[in-house]
């Protein structure tokens, strides 16, 4: 008899999701030819299909998130330059600097109330050039806010920020890495969310369930520069259609579940919410969940070694708060099976629980 070992429960985060069936089978049938002549036909579609849908002239398919947002930051600033953000951003805390790296600007990181940034907030940050301080040229706004627990920045104060901004000329670059989450949250549309962006970066390759690949999009000359910057980075593939007949599929069918993932994610936090010590940070609107365990006296990095142990997977992102995310191939049996064994790794006199039998769902 042959034995399988049980797949663990992944909340690690909505990037370890497995292409399904029909994403496999794309991949096998896609037509292709070489991107960088500009000859592959599935990559073109795509580039179009994502222009169309977040209601911009044109499209760049990119290898990852911080790719496109390394480029939009370029497009927008010269070297020397400042741009605001908000204070746990992810292109301040996760993206190794790019901006500096790669672009020569510094970054200025303003506090926001529950990491949803407002004019109010970027107003006293925007520097015009003097002989002693450089210009702001660029605010960045990330929605959803990963470091916030997938908070979402409402319509109306996102417009507000780029009416303001725009009125003194500057740009706004969107890291919509999880927008669909935030446009399913508000029940409108990405071209919605997007209207007033200069650029947008989005993700395929989280909730959407791609392996791999992230676009940019914006008008027609600043993604004719954009094809530069990424050759220089090193993202100049080639049948690259092979991936892009994947995210065709992300873009067409994926975006009407993104609601059971936020549903998941709920339903783990009201699971995880009396536990003693245990804080949950921001409110759960999305795929997200942040919460502190610096009352229970533990810490993160041994949470996790002891739910690794039971078969869920679960990090810390820091000394005091760990994350869970929510995704395709996580179920909701699976969601509250995850906070059962983190009720049993913080309270060690909860009832034993039986051996994981679960495995995730894969298709």
């Amino acid at each position: 008899m042959l034995l399988t070992t049980p797949s663990p429960i992944d909340l690690r985060s909505d990037t370890v999701t497995l292409p399904t069936a029909a994403m496999r089978q794309a991949m096998a049938n896609a037509e292709v030819g070489d991107d960088v002549y500009g000859e592959d036909p599935t990559v073109r579609k795509l580039e179009w299909r994502a222009a169309e849908i977040f209601g911009k002239q044109a499209a760049l398919f990119v290898p990852s998130g911080v790719m496109g947002n390394t480029i939009g930051i370029k497009l927008h600033t010269q070297h020397g330059e400042e741009f605001v953000c908000e204070a746990h951003a992810h292109v301040l805390d996760w993206e190794l600097s790019m901006s500096a790296w790669f672009s020569g600007v510094f970054a200025r990181p303003v506090a926001a109330t529950d990491g949803v940034l407002r004019w109010s907030d970027v107003a006293p940050a925007v520097r015009t050039a003097s002989p002693h301080n450089a210009r702001t040229s660029l605010i960045c706004v990330e929605n959803t806010h990963n470091m916030a627990g997938g908070i979402v920045t409402p319509v109306a104060v996102a417009e507000e920020l780029y009416a303001e901004a725009h009125a003194r000329g500057l740009k706004v670059h969107l890291d919509g890495a999880r927008i669909f989450h935030a446009a399913t949250y508000l029940g409108v549309s990405v071209a919605t969310l997007a209207r007033h962006a200069d650029t947008v970066m989005f993700c395929l390759s989280k909730g959407l369930g791609s392996p791999v690949g992230s676009l940019l999009v914006g008008t027609a000359e600043d993604i004719s520069r954009a094809h530069s910057y990424r050759k220089r980075l090193g993202g100049g593939m080639r049948q690259a259609g092979v991936l892009a007949a994947t995210g065709l599929i992300s873009l067409e069918e994926m975006p009407r579940r993104l609601q059971e993932d936020h549903h998941h994610a709920q339903a783990f936090a009201a699971a995880i919410a009396d536990i003693p010590g245990l804080a949950i940070t921001h409110e759960v609107q999305t795929n997200i969940v942040i919460f502190d365990v610096t009352g229970t006296g533990q810490q993160p990095e041994a949470i996790s070694a002891r739910l690794r142990a039971m078969g869920v997977l679960l990090n810390g992102i820091d000394n005091a708060r760990m994350r869970a995310v929510t995704h395709y191939d996580v179920s909701l049996d699976q969601c509250r099976r995850a906070a059962d064994c983190l009720r049993h790794v913080l309270q060690p006199g909860a009832s034993p629980l039986e051996p994981l039998l679960g495995s995730t769902r894969l298709g």
